[in-house]
């Protein structure tokens, strides 16, 4: 579905009973929502309503021109919630989804129940700026993500991935060769210039930060220290998975997914 949005449109997918409490999703950079096909069997099941976006310039989302910043991210979400009448959701984000997530909690707490954050960063990433500007450069002299598209799967899966789930693998790739060159580097640059460490010390909602152990772009330690920096905030790891835990290892993904969202159902 398209919601119309200042002369563009944010493409999202709701499902599940009106009444129950939403679960609204956002992915990493280079995915769309059909990255959380593992989780949204089990969300409906759990009783939830489930909202999965596609970022500007993202799978069905139309790109927008220049550079992003996690604001103008968190903006979106926050434009597609009240487009939608869904007053206060379960927010998880993975990668830039949660570090616009971030954002969002920052600016828009009245809207959030809980927070899962996951395989993402609580400030631009240290010592990355070489390797950014060579991806930046090659999409751009390509117009096409398609030269990165091996590259950026070999980061987010693990070497067994490939063999033992090829159909999910290339359709995966597919998706991140299809993204749009601005929105890459619309959202690439909104990574290279953000730090929320000296605030994140005022979220004040539940918050879970999940990562893969072998995430060589998040890494645990930095996500950790996430959860660290959020008052009663909790850490949870999934051994030898890398950047998509959620799609790589979905029935530890969910269990650790389900069990937050059951211990914050009072909340709903």
């Amino acid at each position: 579905m398209l919601l119309p949005l200042k002369g563009r449109s944010i493409a999202y997918d709701l499902i599940g009973p009106e009444t129950a409490p939403t679960v609204c999703i956002t992915h990493s950079l280079a995915s769309d929502g059909g990255s959380w096909a593992e989780q949204v069997p089990a969300l409906l099941q759990a009783g939830f309503r489930v909202l999965r976006l596609d970022m500007r310039g993202h799978g069905g989302s139309d790109p927008v021109a220049g550079d992003y910043t996690m604001t103008d991210l968190a903006g979106d979400v926050a434009a597609v919630l009240d487009g939608l009448s869904i007053a206060r959701v379960h927010y998880i984000g993975l990668s830039i989804g949660g570090m616009l997530g971030q954002a969002f909690a920052l600016r828009h707490q009245d809207k959030l129940i809980s927070v899962m954050w996951c395989d993402t960063l609580p400030a631009s990433p240290l010592g990355a700026k070489a390797a950014w500007d060579e991806r930046m450069g090659i999409v751009r002299n390509a117009s096409s993500l398609e030269p990165i598209a091996d590259a950026t799967m070999d980061r987010w899966f693990t070497p067994a991935f490939k063999g033992k789930n090829p159909t999910r693998w290339k359709q995966i790739r597919d998706t991140v060769a299809a993204t749009t060159p601005a929105g890459y580097l619309g959202c690439s640059a909104a990574i290279m210039d953000f730090d929320f460490v000296p605030r994140l010390g005022t979220v004040s909602v539940p918050t879970l930060v999940v990562c893969g152990s072998d995430d060589p772009g998040t890494p645990a330690p930095e996500n950790r220290k996430l959860a660290g920096l959020v008052p009663g905030g909790r850490y949870e790891e999934i051994a030898g998975m890398r950047h998509f835990p959620n799609v790589e290892a979905p029935d530890a993904f969910n269990r650790i997914m389900l069990g937050w969202l059951e211990a914050q159902k009072a909340r709903s």
